[in-house]
């Protein structure tokens, strides 16, 4: 072999252990990362893989259900998803944003602004609460960054009939108004957790681990009675039209343990449309306003009459000649009605006679019934923003105070407050606690005044709803109903209002065993009619006729069934 052809040879071995080195060193160099990825790296790179892609995702709890007394739903929760983003990954592929806010009813450039003032972040919500076809309508669209979120949304099925008492919840499903918001704790449950991997475009492609099992919140069984509730809330909207007034409230309470059994307020709102949710027309008129209560007061005026001792029903008192002078001041009747007894005061509403029986007492016996039937003070339901009204802490100096307070001027009182004072009268001088829920009657009820006080009230007010009272359009046939009708001016600056008027009728039925309490309350109707027992006494009745035939309370009044269908306007 020749020189040229040994130095070709030893040339090509030379090129063969260098390229056979390399690949040596490349193949240890390779095992040895393998081995450092395997064994030292590990948990550094498992943690690096796990902050991009492991995620812990809360689960949702399913928000307890409102029912009503009869286990009808008020308030229930059902599942929705909401669309949410990575903006990172989302603002990478800009180009996709338009089709997105498309889909969704956004505006793209301002979903654009959105997204760019969270770049930093890692979870922002899109579009909460959208339909399960729009969800997967969106996850078909595959758009980096963009998933679901499973959530639940509160809907009330009676809508505007309850949604003052009830109330409705935030977008998260926590309680801010009403019974919602009264019981948030109860009703809320307590989301789980878990452990996921999601992929480069935020979509759950694995559960890894539950941490935390979701606890869903407990039903609610309110006192109320839905069926009630929508012939109230029917009855006083009616009322509120027809009369053109500006506002209206109805209570009804159950008699014997003060549970609230409807409570209906105008204007009224509906809960399951947010465009509504504005303080004027969620506000419970019924709970957080307060009136002067005007003449229903004067019951109380007279019981602490007859509790002194000093008069009867029969004693008689000078109301002529329709007028007289208080400390300066003008008390007045809508008639002069001569010399009457106690109980037609009530039955013709007298401020003179009241204001007779007021002076001629001492000075803080009216105020002690007035104070000791709650007024002034909360009456402790535990509704969210449950106004106390106003009591002077002490009784009035003046005479002209003292006969002002005997005719409801000078204090101030909520309906359901008024209603829970009447509620005294039905149950014979002892106040029951006021309850939403049912079957909550934890507290013995209160000694406002003695049992044949009450007795003697309640019957000289049946005169009120009888043929010579104020009150016969309350009238309903069969049963024997007690009641006052009660008109107050609105203040107003310098003064009262001559044109502004609250209506108020507050009664009990059947009055010879009371089962149901009602106040009616009818805020400024316009026009001519303006008097309780014009305006409010009729809703009162046409709430009670039907309460009483749904709860099946037998007549008391002696009246014939063919007589009880005429008052009602029906054809035997």
């Amino acid at each position: 072999m020749s020189s040229t052809g040994k130095a070709t040879e030893g040339q090509g071995r030379w090129r063969f252990c260098v390229v056979a080195a390399i690949l040596a060193l490349l193949g240890f160099a390779l095992v040895a990362r393998a081995v450092e990825i395997q064994f030292v790296e590990r948990d550094f790179l498992e943690g690096q893989g796990q902050a991009r892609h492991v995620r812990v995702n809360t689960i949702p709890a399913h928000r307890g259900m409102i029912t009503d007394r009869f286990g009808e739903p008020l308030a229930i929760s059902s599942p929705v998803d909401s669309v949410w983003a990575d903006p990172g990954p989302l603002l990478e592929a800009r180009e996709r944003i338009p089709g997105l806010a498309e889909a969704l009813g956004l505006d793209a450039e301002a979903l654009t602004r959105k997204l760019e003032r969270r770049r930093e972040r890692e979870f922002v919500y899109i579009r909460r609460h959208v339909t399960p076809a729009t969800g997967r309508r969106i996850m078909d669209l595959r758009i980096p960054g963009v998933s679901l979120q499973r959530e639940y949304r509160r809907f009330y099925p009676t809508g505007e009939v309850s949604g003052h008492a009830v109330g409705f919840t935030n977008i998260d499903d926590r309680g801010q108004t009403g019974l919602e918001r009264a019981y948030d704790r109860w009703l809320s449950g307590r989301p789980g957790a878990k452990r996921v991997v999601r992929d480069r475009m935020g979509r759950v492609v694995e559960d890894v681990e539950l941490l935390r099992e979701p606890e869903p919140g407990r039903d609610l069984t309110l006192s109320l009675d839905r069926r009630l509730q929508y012939i109230a809330y029917r009855s006083l909207k009616s009322a509120v039209q027809r009369h053109d007034a500006r506002g209206g409230s109805v209570l009804v309470l159950d008699a014997r343990s003060g549970e609230v059994l409807a409570m209906a307020n105008q204007p009224g709102f509906n809960p399951n449309d947010r465009g509504q949710l504005q303080g004027e027309r969620y506000r419970n008129r019924a709970v957080t306003d307060v009136i002067e209560p005007g003449s229903t007061i004067k019951p109380f005026a007279v019981a602490a009459a007859l509790e002194s001792g000093d008069y009867q029903p029969t004693t008689r008192v000078d109301a002529g000649p329709g007028w007289m002078m208080v400390g300066g001041n003008t008390v007045q009747d809508v008639h002069n009605y001569g010399d009457i007894d106690v109980a037609t005061v009530l039955q013709k509403s007298s401020n003179v006679g009241i204001t007779r029986i007021a002076l001629s007492l001492e000075p803080g016996d009216i105020w002690e019934v007035i104070d000791a039937a709650g007024f002034g003070r909360s009456t402790g339901s535990g509704f969210p923003g449950e106004a106390g009204g106003y009591l002077d802490p002490l009784p009035p100096d003046s005479r002209f105070e003292r006969a002002t307070l005997a005719f409801g001027y000078g204090l101030s009182a909520t309906p359901l407050q008024l209603a829970q004072a009447y509620a005294a009268l039905a149950n014979r001088g002892r106040m029951p606690s006021v309850s939403f829920l049912r079957d909550a009657g934890d507290q013995p009820p209160r000694r406002v005044i003695s049992e044949g006080t009450a007795d003697q009230v309640l019957q000289m007010l049946e005169r009120v709803v009888g043929p010579d009272g104020t009150a016969q359009t309350a009238d309903i046939g069969g049963y024997r109903v007690a009641g006052k009708t009660g008109t107050s001016k609105k203040a107003s600056a310098g003064g009262y209002a001559d044109d502004r008027y609250v209506a108020l009728f507050t009664g009990v039925v059947p009055a010879s065993d009371p089962r149901f309490v009602a106040v009616v309350m009818v805020d400024e109707p316009g026009g001519d009619q303006y008097y309780g027992g014009q305006v409010a006494a009729p809703v009162f009745r046409e709430v009670m006729s039907q309460a009483l035939r749904l709860y099946n309370v037998p007549p008391d009044a002696g009246d014939t069934l063919g007589d009880l269908m005429m008052a009602e306007g029906r054809r035997p």
